[in-house]
């Protein structure tokens, strides 16, 4: 007999009321007709999706746990309907060497209550090679922190991969070029403004469009696979698609915030609004009629403690957290006709799993796991950050009122959310 039965599933967007049967830890059959399972949740008609997957998180773990850990993050994931979360290297140490790598998943595997990945620093050259042994999502690069000619060294040295037949490199890229922000941050500072909405002209929208340009020229030089993260702009967006069209292996990502807020929410908010790239004008931001040339959506999620945010707009660190509120904020769109359950799969399903080389994830077919989010698409709430299990009680999202809530999440078959309370669980490495 089976392990589970998830019984009166309605699969999007075909709305196919389906029984899925589960076993140790894998989708074994999709029926119509009943299915014997040890255990039987009746799902009531609502709609199933795969397990979500972040690839864009910073969990803070190790060196920096007094703003999130392993495990207040990805309970943080699970109420929000996150199966899978994918870390960002800059931690303290930093994930640039193969020990830090190792020592890191040491960490996880004992605190994670979902599945994970992690993504590593490209800046450690003699470290590349081990890196890419232990198979990480992707190589990081933050181009606001970086010459243009160490760019280049680290291109070069990461396509030196391609010729290895079990990992196939993707380089991820924060882009921002570093000599213009430098320049405009210097200026406005100088100025001695402190209005918050500063912080988006001292990190202007040219800056993100020539680092973009940058990385399609690099990703072209050396035939290798990239990832414009956070994209903000519409112009970056247009360089991305074109470069595509050209033959450049090329993706990208927006976030929850960039895609619903606007630069006058850092003269609503303050600091707590502040994130690297920041809220862009409405004239020049991305929107909802961008989503069909974007990738996928990822939180970057990036907590930080009241107290920090707290200062002014220059010394408080950038960074919002988003695991919380990114599928409630989507459903709602949904509900209001602006967007379509086929998005949601696409954007944070499907399409991260295929681009960060995730096994057995982002679809329900059989074989792959037992991953799933449970949403009721008429359940309605107000976003409060007092409720997060995150430990960044704050979001410029506070108060938005929200249609269409995860009331279950479910990792490889173990239920680990239901309505909102979190239950004990192992997540897994993914790329093992």
């Amino acid at each position: 007999m089976l392990d589970l039965c998830l019984s009166n599933c309605k699969i999007v967007p075909g709305n196919i009321i389906c029984n899925i049967g589960v076993d140790e830890g894998k989708i074994v059959s999709i029926k119509k007709i009943p299915i014997s399972a040890e255990k039987i949740i009746d799902v009531s008609g609502n709609i199933i999706f795969p397990g979500l997957i972040d690839s864009h998180v910073h969990m803070r773990d190790p060196g920096l746990t007094y703003k999130e850990d392993f495990r207040t993050g990805t309970e943080a994931a699970a109420a929000g309907g996150f199966t899978t979360v994918l870390d960002m290297p800059n931690t303290k140490p930093a994930t640039n060497t193969a020990k830090a790598y190792i020592e890191k998943l040491k960490i996880a595997e004992s605190k994670c209550v979902v599945d994970f990945g992690f993504h590593v620093g490209a800046d450690n050259l003699d470290q590349i090679s081990k890196l890419a042994s232990l198979k990480p999502a992707s190589f990081k690069i933050f181009m606001d922190l970086y010459e243009d000619d160490f760019l280049l060294e680290m291109f070069s040295k990461i396509s030196q991969l391609t010729k290895n037949k079990d990992y196939k490199p993707v380089i991820s890229l924060h882009a921002e070029d570093n000599k213009i922000v430098d320049q405009c941050t210097q200026i406005k500072k100088s100025e001695g403004e402190l209005n918050p909405i500063i912080y988006s002209e001292a990190r202007p929208s040219q800056a993100e469009e020539v680092a973009v340009s940058k990385a399609i020229s690099l990703a072209n030089k050396f035939n290798i696979k990239i990832h414009i993260c956070h994209t903000s702009v519409k112009k970056s967006l247009d360089l991305i698609i074109n470069a595509k069209n050209e033959g450049c292996n090329i993706t990208s990502e927006i976030t929850p915030h960039h895609l619903f807020l606007d630069s006058e929410y850092l003269t609503k908010f303050g600091s707590f609004a502040k994130t690297n790239p920041p809220l862009r004008k409405v004239v020049d931001k991305l929107s909802l009629k961008d989503l069909h040339l974007t990738d996928l959506i990822g939180t970057d999620h990036a907590p930080h403690t009241i107290e920090e945010k707290k200062h002014n707009i220059w010394d408080a660190p950038p960074g919002i957290p988003g695991l919380e509120t990114a599928l409630p904020l989507l459903l709602t769109k949904v509900n209001q006709n602006k967007m379509s359950f086929v998005d949601v799969k696409r954007l944070l399903c499907e399409n991260p799993a295929m681009i960060f080389n995730i096994p057995n994830k982002g679809f329900i077919k059989e074989g792959m796991d037992a991953d799933f989010v449970i949403v009721d698409m008429k359940k309605e709430d107000t976003i409060k950050p007092e409720n997060f299990y995150s430990k960044a009680h704050y979001t410029p999202f506070e108060s938005f009122e929200v249609k269409g809530l995860p009331i279950m999440t479910i990792v490889r078959g173990n239920v680990v959310m239901i309505d909102g309370e979190i239950i004990t669980n192992s997540g897994n490495f993914v790329y093992s």
